[in-house]
């Protein structure tokens, strides 16, 4: 793990490291270890943004929260970046349609963040995503299928200096993640069986800006057997074709 260096990167560490726990908080040494920091010097960045409302603590339990103050300055920032109100309607789409969770996330740098779920009616469902959940490229299906709608330079420059296999496993190495960069491009879609949680199959298309660039996706989950081989094109075609509709529709906010 990278730990940055400056006192903003830390911080910046430290409020996605709290975000991951939403919504039953973290300890300390939970924010600690996953910003990369030491635990005192975790303890002493918690203690100042709390002072500033970025961060909340629970009183019962210890447990560090985001904190108020990232609501109202993101309330703020809405109307510039929130486009899931767009989003909503093609996500519940897919819910209703499929009967599978449905999602839709955002790029950010090298991650996507979910912003959206909308459960479907099959009642064996996967909790891995949520709303608020950020994983690196490469990992579950919309990371799987921005990273693979990438340019060959970005791919090679993105697992240059990341390494997946410390926290998901083998499956995650850099020969791995290309072999799936590959059948996503054949595709058009991505396909994630089971690899974060075993049994718990994804599939992925990117929702693409003006400009030709991935920056969101469009994504379903569920058991494995219901992403079998004879429903994963027919998925997958409504994947693309809602990911293409929806790409239009933003374009144009």
């Amino acid at each position: 793990m990278n730990t940055p260096a400056d006192v903003v990167g830390r911080v910046g560490s430290i409020l996605r490291a709290v975000s991951a726990h939403e919504p039953n908080g973290a300890t300390t040494s939970d924010v600690a270890r996953s910003a990369g920091l030491p635990r005192p010097t975790g303890h002493r960045l918690l203690t100042s943004l709390h002072a500033q409302g970025l961060v909340d603590r629970d009183p019962a339990s210890g447990r560090w929260l985001l904190g108020p103050e990232l609501f109202f300055l993101g309330t703020t920032a809405a109307p510039r970046y929130d486009v899931t109100a767009l989003a909503q309607p093609f996500v519940r789409r897919l819910a209703q349609v499929t009967g599978e969770s449905a999602f839709f996330s955002a790029r950010r740098g090298d991650e996507t963040i979910c912003l959206l779920r909308e459960d479907g009616s099959f009642p064996i469902r996967s909790h891995v995503l949520s709303a608020g959940v950020r994983f690196p490229l490469g990992v579950a299906s919309a990371g799987m299928v921005v990273l693979g709608h990438l340019s060959d330079r970005e791919v090679d420059a993105y697992l240059a200096h990341t390494d997946l296999v410390p926290e998901f496993g083998p499956r995650h190495a850099a020969a791995e993640v290309r072999a799936h960069v590959a059948r996503t491009r054949e595709h058009g879609y991505a396909v994630n069986p089971g690899l974060v949680v075993e049994g718990s199959w994804g599939m992925g298309a990117a929702v693409f800006d003006g400009d030709g660039l991935p920056r969101w996706a469009l994504s379903l989950t569920g058991v494995a057997h219901r992403f079998s081989g004879e429903r994963r094109p027919e998925l997958g075609s409504l994947l693309l074709r809602e990911a293409h509709e929806l790409g239009r529709v933003l374009a144009t906010r």
